[in-house]
């Protein structure tokens, strides 16, 4: 925050510098201001706040405003940055895929128990609403 404030690119300032105040708000909510969050739980803020930019950009877009959602989408990538290197679909399939073997599930009912097990072991490499999609279309083979 401090660099990019020195060199003047105000907009990832704000952007890092708003971040820094989610992640404070996250501490004072879970009680753990004075030793500070997981590296586990701030990757899990850095993505809430990564996915309301892209809810927000996309409302706009829908609402035919594209300059306010320009920035919601710049402030999205820089985010981004902060993130774990996401899995692709291919890599995600095989581990959803592997995780239906090893609980020996079927059907949409157990789409839950499968999402819950996938999330647990890829953390936030990869983003719940393509898990969820991939689970669904698997369980329903």
């Amino acid at each position: 925050m401090k660099a990019a404030l020195l060199s003047g690119d105000r907009f990832v300032g704000e952007t890092l510098r708003n971040l820094k105040a989610a992640i404070l708000n996250e501490e004072v909510a879970s009680g753990k201001r004075d030793e500070g969050l997981a590296d586990v739980e701030i990757e899990k803020v850095i993505a809430k706040e990564v996915k309301k930019r892209l809810e927000s950009a996309k409302i706009y877009r829908d609402n035919n405003r594209p300059e306010l959602a320009e920035p919601e989408e710049k402030e999205a990538e820089i985010l981004k940055q902060y993130l774990p290197q996401q899995l692709d679909e291919a890599e995600l399939r095989a581990i959803i895929e592997q995780k239906v073997a090893e609980l020996g599930v079927s059907g949409p009912a157990a789409m839950g128990q499968v999402i819950g097990a996938v999330k647990a072991s890829v953390g936030n490499t990869a983003d719940g609403v393509m898990i969820a999609g991939i689970v669904k279309e698997t369980l329903n083979k």
